[in-house]
C-alpha cells in the first residue's frame, strides 16, 4: 500500500503555562513510548517496553522523521516533490501561543507575578479555527514538496477536533487572498483519532457543563457541545450555537465533505489512569472523554482499555499502535455483524440482554479490540434490536478491523504458518434480571454467561494474490488446543479442511456462519441468529 505524508496533531494544552511546557517536546509527545502496563484488576503493573507510535512507523513501515532544525523552514526550501512521502511531520500549531520563543519583557515583581497568574488561566494565541487554517497550509505545502497527493492524519483528543473543523469549515471557505480551497477529500486519505471528544466534553454535573459553556477557562468552552456548532459549520462563528435543531449532531460528518469510511476512532475504556476529571466527568470514559461521545457515527473505531493520555494512555499504548497500523496499511477492510437477529424481541419481556466482544490477533500481546461491560461499554442487544430495520445498525454491529497482507509480513511467519494470519472474535451473552426497572439479584448468577464462544478465523491471499481464502471454526467444535491446528478447521472432527468460498457482491467478499446451536437457543439471537463477515480491499 502507498506510503503516505503523516500529520501528526496534538491534543489541549491548557493555558499558556501547560503549552510553554508542551512546546519543549520538539514532536508535541507522540515520540514518548511506555515501559508499564496493567496485568490485573488490582492495578499491578508489569514491565513493557513500547517505543511509542512515531518510532514503531519508521521501524515497521519505513518511514522518515525530517527534520532539520526546523520542519516548516526545511519543507519551504525544499524543491517541489524532492522530499520523500514516507515522511511524519509534527504540525507544531501551539507555537505562536507559547511565550518561551521571545524575551520576557522587563517587569515589575508585582507584573511578573500578574503574568504567572495569566499564564494559569488563559491561552492567548491559540484559537481552533486559525489552528485548523494553519493545517490546511501544511498540508498544501507537504503535497507540493513530496508529490503527494494526499495526507493522512493522526490525531489526539483536541487534535482530532482541530483535523474536523479543516474538513467541515475551513476547507469550504475561501482562504485570505478569497481563493477557494481544495475540498478535505482531495487532500486527506485517512484521519485516525485517539480519544477525540467528537461529541463534546460533558460532566456528571449540569453546573459544570455551564460553566464550562459559559467562561471556558484556557479555552476549554471549545469542547462544549453546543459551541462546537460555530467551529464545524460554514458561515457559523464561534458563539453560535443550532440553537432548537435538532438536525445537527456534532458527532456527524456530513458524507459529501469526507467519508466516514476514511475515519477511525480509538475509543478508551479506562478512567482510572487519568487525573482528577475522570471524578466529575463519570466512569464509562476514558477519564476525560465519555464512552459514546469518543467516536463519529458510522466510522471505524476500536475500544481499548486505555486512559486518555498519560503513562497508560492510548497513544502510547500497543493497542493503539496496532490498530493506526492497520488502519493506515491494511489491505482489507473486515467488518463483522449480528445477524438473523429476531427485530423487536427483548427476552421474555422483562429482561436486558448484553453481549461482551473481544477481538484478538495472534503474535500480538494485545487485545485490538474489546467492549466488555466490565469497560462500562457492552454491545446492548435490546438497545440495538429497537432501531428501526433500516438504521445504520442494521444488522447489530459488533467490530471492523483492517487485516494486513500476510504475504507482506516477516518471512519467518510466513513459513510457520504458510501465509496464514489468525483472529479471533469472543462473544458472550448476559441477560440482566430486571423487573419493573430493578436488578433482580435472586435470580442473578455474577460472572456466567447465557452463552460464550470463540469464533477463530484463518486467512490468506488466494493464489495469485487478488482474493482472500479463509478457515472458520468455533472454538466449542474444535477438539484440542487452538494452536495445535492450522487451519482451524482441521481441528474439527469431521469438518472439511477447504477454505471456505466468499461470495462477491460489487466490491465485497461476505460470508455467513451459523452461531452454535446453544447460542441460537437463546430467544434474543434467535433458531436464525449468525455472524454475517464482509471483506473490501482497500
Amino acid at each position: 500500500m502507498q506510503r503516505l505524508p503523516i500529520v501528526y496533531v496534538r491534543g489541549f494544552a491548557g493555558a499558556t503555562a501547560g503549552i510553554n511546557e508542551q512546546v519543549d517536546d520538539p514532536f508535541y509527545g507522540f515520540n514518548k513510548g511506555a515501559t508499564h502496563v496493567r496485568v490485573n484488576g488490582d492495578g499491578v503493573p508489569m514491565y513493557y517496553q513500547f517505543e511509542g507510535p512515531m518510532l514503531r512507523l519508521i521501524t515497521d513501515e519505513g518511514y522518515q522523521l525530517l527534520v532539520h532544525g526546523d520542519q516548516g523552514v526545511y519543507l519551504r526550501e525544499a524543491g517541489p516533490k524532492t522530499v520523500e512521502p514516507a515522511s511524519i511531520w509534527v504540525y507544531r500549531f501551539y507555537d505562536q501561543a507559547a511565550t518561551t520563543f521571545v524575551a520576557p519583557p522587563d517587569r515589575s515583581l508585582v507584573g511578573r507575578c500578574f503574568d504567572k497568574l495569566h499564564a494559569l488561566v488563559t491561552a492567548d494565541g491559540f484559537d481552533i479555527e486559525t489552528a485548523a487554517a494553519g493545517l490546511y497550509d501544511l498540508i498544501l505545502l507537504i503535497r507540493e514538496k513530496t508529490g503527494a497527493d494526499k495526507v493522512n492524519i493522526v490525531a489526539h483528543s483536541m487534535g482530532g477536533l482541530v483535523a474536523r473543523c479543516m474538513i467541515q469549515k475551513v476547507c469550504q471557505l475561501p482562504d485570505a487572498d478569497q481563493n477557494a480551497r481544495l475540498p478535505a477529500r482531495d487532500i486527506v486519505a485517512k484521519l485516525f483519532t485517539y480519544g477525540t471528544p467528537h461529541g463534546g466534553i460533558a460532566f456528571e454535573l449540569s453546573a459544570l457543563n455551564w460553566a464550562q459553556e459559559a467562561f471556558g477557562p484556557a479555552g476549554a468552552d471549545i469542547f462544549a457541545p453546543e459551541k462546537m456548532y460555530g467551529y464545524l459549520t460554514p458561515g457559523a462563528s464561534f458563539g453560535d450555537t443550532a440553537g432548537d435543531c435538532e438536525c445537527w449532531d456534532p458527532q456527524q460528518m456530513p458524507a459529501e465533505l469526507f467519508s466516514v469510511d476514511d475515519i477511525f476512532c480509538l475509543v478508551g475504556t479506562d478512567p482510572q489512569d487519568y487525573g482528577a476529571s475522570k471524578v466529575v466527568v463519570g466512569p464509562r470514559s476514558d477519564g476525560l472523554v465519555r464512552i459514546e461521545h469518543a467516536y463519529v457515527r458510522r466510522a471505524n473505531r476500536a475500544y481499548v482499555h486505555k486512559s486518555h493520555s498519560g503513562s497508560y494512555g492510548e497513544v502510547n499504548s500497543e493497542e493503539g499502535y496496532q490498530n493506526l497500523r492497520r488502519f493506515l496499511f491494511g489491505r482489507w477492510r473486515v467488518q463483522v455483524e449480528f445477524d438473523g437477529l429476531p427485530r423487536g424481541s427483548d427476552g421474555d419481556g422483562r429482561d436486558e440482554w448484553q453481549a461482551d466482544m473481544r477481538l484478538a490477533v495472534r503474535g500480538l500481546p494485545i487485545v485490538m479490540s474489546e467492549q466488555l461491560a466490565a469497560h462500562w461499554c457492552p454491545i446492548q442487544l435490546d438497545e440495538e434490536l429497537a432501531r428501526p430495520v433500516d438504521s445504520v445498525d442494521t444488522p447489530v454491529p459488533l467490530v471492523t478491523t483492517f487485516l494486513l497482507d500476510p504475504a507482506q509480513q516477516p518471512r519467518q511467519t510466513q513459513s510457520q504458518h504458510d501465509g496464514r494470519a489468525r483472529y479471533s472474535l469472543t462473544l458472550r451473552v448476559f441477560k440482566v434480571p430486571e423487573q419493573g426497572g430493578l436488578f433482580r439479584f435472586r435470580e442473578h448468577l455474577e460472572q456466567v454467561p447465557d452463552w460464550d464462544d470463540t469464533l477463530v478465523v484463518d486467512l490468506a491471499p488466494s493464489e495469485g494474490g487478488t482474493g482472500l481464502r479463509a478457515w472458520l471454526a468455533w472454538n466449542s467444535e474444535v477438539h484440542g488446543a487452538i494452536d495445535d491446528f492450522d487451519p482451524i478447521t482441521a481441528g474439527v472432527p469431521g469438518g472439511s479442511a477447504d477454505a471456505v468460498d466468499f461470495q462477491r457482491t460489487g466490491d465485497a467478499l461476505s460470508y455467513r456462519v451459523d452461531l452454535p446451536p446453544n447460542a441460537r437457543a437463546l430467544p434474543v439471537l434467535g433458531k436464525d441468529a449468525g455472524l454475517t463477515i464482509t471483506v473490501r480491499e482497500r
